[in-house]
């Protein structure tokens, strides 16, 4: 009885372990998911799925712009009692 040995080096790749790239849905750039977009979800393992689908610079972009356009400190007043 002889055992064949396959070479696992062929059939998996590092790719298969590793977080993969994704495309931002703003700015349609591709970037790694890992560095690129922050995590959504703390409860499952790093799964692809628990990322955000906006990049981290969207995501700044966003928040800033929001910071802006409604800055609640415009139109204050000392309170004439």
């Amino acid at each position: 009885m002889e055992l064949s040995v396959m070479d696992l080096d062929d059939q998996i790749s590092l790719g298969h372990f590793l977080l993969n790239d994704r495309t931002c849905k703003i700015c349609g750039e591709t970037k790694n998911l890992v560095e690129g977009f922050y995590r959504t979800r703390k409860d499952k393992g790093p799964v692809p799925s628990s990322y955000a689908y906006e990049c981290k610079e969207c995501t700044k972009k966003r928040i800033l712009k929001h910071r802006k356009e409604h800055n609640y400190f415009k139109e204050w007043k000392y309170p004439d009692w």
